[in-house]
This record gives structure tokens, sequence and C-alpha cells, in this order.
């Protein structure tokens, strides 16, 4: 109703400055802050400029390592020529499946009847948890708490109750509507936060807690207390390919999957608990992914599985691609968070002692949740030095699908309370928020409220870099300008500083592995455990490769991430995919190296090609697998404690100039300015196009 009014007020607004325009009214019945409610927001020209280091002149010309190199299938997905998942040609005798999802928030099946389907001509089979062990049917990427299939009862709308067999996916689709499922339905459904709270509904090991000092001390003493809070919403991942699986027998004990997915190991692993099969009957293949964003991290089991189970017991290729309402209805979001905080701080605006409750709406099951809420009770402070500190975590149980990893896993989510706090004690002390920022930031050397000393911290560079690129203090001052002469239209500017830890929460997911084969002809197929989501990780495994072994990139190809390659791979995720693999990367070429020197050695002058040729009928062995474990992390306080958390830090900064309708809350971005540290880039382009298309 409130919108209602404000069109029809933009509208009187609009036609009134036509009337003075035209003279048909006084030019001053309409005051001059009040015109531009007329307007509405149009595309502005796009103009950009990314910055980025040189390399030094003193670098071999050959050597990609630091330059803007183009990513490995730009080419073929600007025109449409690069192969997705479902875009592998149709097999002889392969059918479509298409799953039966519930209806219902939280319910008992009463009865599940297939007949109406099963009569169509053209359909195969119907799969649902009787054609599974109980034990079969449990399945999930830590605690094994979902199912296959649901079993007796479902716990959200859009939860897999069964899948359905045809020759096509219209059929199956057509067939999977006419599947009988009867509810009785079941109270409470709990959807928010809140409901969680007033019904006590949390997984385990709720809550948990870190400390440091003592925070009742602190705010005995403290000038200024305060207590607040603040929230955060769930988000799509809307990657351009949607889930997609092709399984296909080999022999009567074999399995082979085409799967989108980032974590290729997990679903191989997952597909032998439900069929009975041996990890190493079963290869799981990802030659690329439309994007994953952690959208992809654990959920493509929930196609992939029911696929496999078809493909293993029909003997014949299966296929499914989500639809994007499929997609959306059966995954989750990023997790929504809850913060309630009480702060202590000086009367000059230093933070003396923080004590904040974090509570996460982690969907119907665990999936990652208990990492994620970890991860962003790590990073609740941001850049600010908290002496003393209690953070608490509670993971709600809600009748929702299961919200999973997405971008910054939990991370944004605990940066976005460290900066409500910064900006409620800047109003509360009455200074400037670049002030309070500055008082509070870590310096080297300063030790985080989970016991990690930071070596490097470069936060005021990046502030003082990014507030000169983007002319801070003049856009301050036009915003203020534009705000008291318009009325209906206002201007914000912010500044936003960083730190994200760099690792897997999870000591042992911290480890890479590649395989390098070279061939007669001085070719090398490179095979690493990580997988091209569109990101641009193979071109810099690419790069590295090619620095290491001192041939052009032209000579190196990846053709997919395979675990018959590479086993036991870790998911693509947490910003390591290029440090835990580049280093496998590494390390296959030293040991290459190694077996080279003596022919190099023998033809000083000799060619890459020659040197190959050589060491092939000399009976050298021209593959290598390479390894890499991050060092010196996993910190624990008893069983670790000279271990640390991450294994180093990213740090950014960004300031945003955004415009705001009030009247129907309409809004642009009319300008941003990022400068980031993320060391030395191994390739600029690829990680500005990452900062970029995370912002």
């Amino acid at each position: 109703r409130s919108l209602v009014v404000s069109l029809f007020f933009k509208a009187f607004l609009a036609i009134s400055r036509k009337l003075c325009d035209a003279g048909i009214i006084p030019q001053d019945s309409l005051s001059q802050e009040e015109c531009s409610g007329a307007d509405t927001f149009h595309t502005p020209v796009l103009c950009s400029a990314q910055l980025f280091e040189r390399v030094s002149s003193e670098q071999n010309t050959c050597d990609p390592i630091g330059r803007p190199k183009i990513h490995s299938s730009a080419l073929k997905q600007a025109t449409g020529e690069a192969i997705y998942t479902d875009d592998i040609p149709r097999m002889d005798g392969e059918a479509y499946l298409s799953l039966v999802l519930s209806t219902k928030a939280r319910a008992k099946i009463i009865k599940l009847d297939a007949s109406k389907a099963l009569d169509l001509p053209g359909v195969h089979a119907f799969f649902s948890h009787t054609d599974l062990t109980k034990h079969e049917n449990e399945v999930g990427p830590v605690f094994h708490d979902e199912h296959v299939f649901a079993d007796g009862e479902v716990h959200c709308v859009g939860q897999i109750v069964g899948a359905i067999v045809a020759d096509n996916k219209a059929l199956a689709q057509r067939a999977a509507r006419l599947v009988e499922v009867e509810y009785k339905e079941l109270s409470p459904v709990i959807v928010t936060i809140e409901q969680a709270i007033a019904h006590n509904s949390y997984f385990p090991d709720s809550p948990c807690y870190i400390t440091k000092g003592n925070v009742e001390e602190a705010f005995a003493v403290a000038d200024h207390v305060y207590e607040g809070g603040c929230r955060m919403g769930g988000q799509e991942h809307f990657y351009l390919e949607t889930h997609a699986a092709v399984a296909m027998p080999r022999d009567s004990d074999e399995l082979e999957l085409f799967c989108s997915t980032q974590h290729p190991s997990e679903v191989q692993k997952l597909v032998s608990h439900v069929t009975g099969l041996p990890s190493h009957r079963i290869v799981c293949r990802a030659k690329r992914l439309g994007g994953g964003f952690g959208g992809k991290e654990s959920r493509g089991m929930l196609v992939a599985l029911p696929v496999a189970l078809a493909a293993y017991r029909l003997r014949r290729p299966i296929r499914c691609m989500l639809d994007r309402d499929e997609d959306m209805i059966i995954t989750g979001t990023r997790h929504p968070f809850l913060f309630k905080y009480k702060i202590g701080f000086t009367k000059e605006g230093l933070i003396t002692a923080c004590d904040i409750e974090c509570y996460t709406n982690a969907g119907w099951s665990m999936d990652l949740s208990f990492s994620v809420l970890d991860r962003a009770m790590l990073h609740f402070e941001n850049c600010y030095r908290i002496p003393n500190v209690r953070v608490g975590g509670w993971i709600c149980r809600t009748n929702l699908a299961s919200n999973t990893a997405f971008r910054g896993f939990g991370g944004p989510q605990g940066m976005f309370a460290g900066e409500h706090i910064i900006r409620d004690v800047a109003r509360i002390v009455g200074r400037d928020v670049l002030d309070v920022m500055r008082l509070n930031f870590y310096k080297p050397g300063d030790i985080t409220h989970y016991h990690q000393q930071l070596d490097r911290f470069p936060i005021e560079r990046c502030l003082q870099d990014c507030l000169e690129q983007s002319r801070y203090e003049e856009k301050r001052a036009q915003t203020a300008k534009f705000n008291s002469e318009n009325r209906w239209r206002k201007r914000g500017i912010a500044v936003v500083p960083t730190k994200y830890g760099i690792a897997f929460g999870v000591l042992h997911l911290n480890q890479g592995g590649a395989l390098i084969n070279i061939y007669a002809d001085g070719s090398v197929l490179l095979s690493h455990g990580g997988v091209e989501i569109g990101q641009g990780l193979n071109i810099k495994m690419i790069q590295c490769a090619s620095r290491a072994l001192g041939i052009p990139i032209e000579l190196i190809h990846i053709s997919e991430t395979s675990t018959d390659k590479v086993p036991n791979t870790s998911a693509t995720a947490a910003s390591v995919g290029s440090d835990i693999n580049g280093m496998a990367v590494l390390d296959a070429c030293e040991k290459l190296n190694k077996r080279l020197a003596p022919i190099k050695k023998d033809l000083p002058n000799g060619t890459w090609q020659e040197w190959i040729n050589k060491a092939y009928f000399d009976r050298i062995s021209l593959s290598a697998t390479g390894f890499y474990a991050i060092p010196e992390i996993g910190y624990h306080p008893e069983k670790n404690p000279n271990a640390r958390t991450y294994s180093y830090y990213t740090n950014g900064v960004g300031v945003s100039v955004v415009e705001i309708d009030c009247l129907t809350g309409d809004h642009q971005v009319l300008s941003t300015d990022i400068v980031m540290d993320v060391g030395s880039s191994i390739n600029p382009a690829i990680d500005i196009g990452q900062i970029e298309g995370a912002f």
C-alpha cells in the first residue's frame, strides 16, 4: 500500500514538473528539492580501470607467472563451444531421471504410489527409500543425517521423495507429477531463527564458545557498554548451470559419472556407499562447471546419487539436469545469521570487550553448517583488535532446504557483525567511523581471539590506497550536498575493510594432488585435484607447470578433473584451490626436473622436445605425481597449541557510493573502488575477475 501511494506521488511529481516546464502552472509550484523525486534510474555508461603489480623487467619473457593470461576456455565459453555436463551427447539406451519432491515442510508420508506413473508407456522405473537399506539411504557430507530418498518423514519442501526414470525429460517430468504422495502434516513447522530459538530447536553441540580474556571484568570498567544486534538473510547461488549428472555402467561392476560438482571425490565416496561398489570401481569426472560458488560443494549428491543408483540398477546410461525452479527448491542458500552482541568501549571509541551470540539457520540437516558457523565466529571481529571476547554459536534446525557453502563460507556474515559493531561505537562516541576503524585496527604482531598471531597486516595501506583512489573525501562532500538538495533521493558512501583467513577449517582437507604425464612429442598432460568452476584455476595450474618445467604454456593441457587421475581430493573451495593444487603441481615438476637433469647436462643446447625424446629412449619415467599439505596449521588449544588456524590472510577495502529512491526503494550503485592485497598474483587478469565477480 505504501509503495502504491509512493508511485502515485512519483507520477504527481513527474506531471507537475512537466506542467511547470510548459508554463501551465507557476515555476515555484514545485520546490527544487522535490523535483528529483520524479526521476527514475537509468543504467549509466560504465567505465572501469584495473591496476595490478607488473612483473619485474628481469623476469624471463617466457615465464607466465604474474602476467595476465586468458582463461583456458574463455574463447570456447564465449562462442558456446565449451562442453558442460548436459552437453555430453546422448548415448544408446540412455534414459532420463526426474525427481519427485516433497510439497510439505514437515509431514509423515502416509502413502507413496507410483503405479499411475509406471503405467505410462516409456516409463521404466520408480526408485524410493524401499530400494535401499536404511544404511545405504543415509548420506551426507559429514554427519550422514540426510537421505537419498525421504524415509517415512519429510523435513522441508523440496526434499527428494523418489525418482522416475523414463525415455526422455518431458515424459519423466510428467510421470513424476503422477506419483501420488499422501501426507500427515506435523507441527511445529520452524522456518526462522527466532522460531528455532523459541522452540529450542538446535543441532547437537550448540552452543559452542570461543573465549579470550575476561569480558565481565572489561565491561565493569568500560566507559560505555552497549547492546545491539544485526541480521543477514540468505542468498541464492544462481550459478548459470544447474545441478547435473550423467552416469553410465561400465561392465557389470563399474560406474562412470560426469557430474557438475566442486567435490568429485565426495560424490565417488557417496556413490560407493549407496551402490555398495568399492571406490576403485567408480570414476567421477568434471571437465568444467558453469559456476558453483559453494552450492556444488556438497549438494551435488542430491542429483548424482539417484542418477548413479538408477544407472547401476537398470544397467543403462542415466541423465538428469535440474530445471531452475527445481534447483532452487531442492538446494539451500547462504546461511542466514542473527547476531546479538554486548560491547564495552572507551570514550575515544577503543573497543575493550565483546560478548556476541551467533545464531545460524542451518535448514533441516547439518550439511556443512558447523564449519560455516565456526568461520563466522572466527571472523566476527573482522579487522579490529578486541582484547576480551566471548563468542557463542548456535546452529538452528529448521524446516528449510539444508543451507550450504556459499562464497565466503560464514566469513561475510561474521564480518557483517563486526562492521555493525564499529559503526555503533562511532555513533555513540560521536566520532567519524574512519577514525574509530583506525583506532581499533589490528597491528602486526597482534593476536586474534583464536590465538593466531598476525605476522603482517597491511589493512592501513589498503585503506589509505582505497581512500585516495576513490577520492573519498570529495565524494563524501558531494554526497552531503546531494542529500541537502534532494528530498526524495538520497546518497550514501560506505567504507568496508576485510580480513579473510585462508585454509579449510577441517585440518585433513588442506591437501592437494597432481599428476603430470609428458608424452614423447614433448606435450604435457596435467591433472590436478581442483575443479575448473569458471574461476580460472586451470590456467593458473598451467602457469605453475610452465614456470617449473621451463616450457611455454602452449605445450601444457588440462583435460578434466577425474578421481582416477588424482585420488582423495579435497573440494575446490575455501580459496585454497590454487594454493594446494599449485604446490602439488610444483612437487610433480621437481621430480621430473630431477630425472631430466642429467640429460639437460649432456645436451645443454638441446630443445625441450629433444630432451624428452632422449629421456624416452633412455627409459626414464616421464610421469610423476605431486602432493602438498599446508604446513603448521590445525590449531587446537590442547592437542596442537603451536599451530595456526589459517595459513595466511587476504585483506581488502571497498568504498561504494549508492543512491536510493526513497519513494520506491529502487537503488543504484554509482561507484565502487576496491583495493585487495592477495600477495603477488599468479595471474592478475584472473584474480581481478574473481574480485570483481565476488563484489
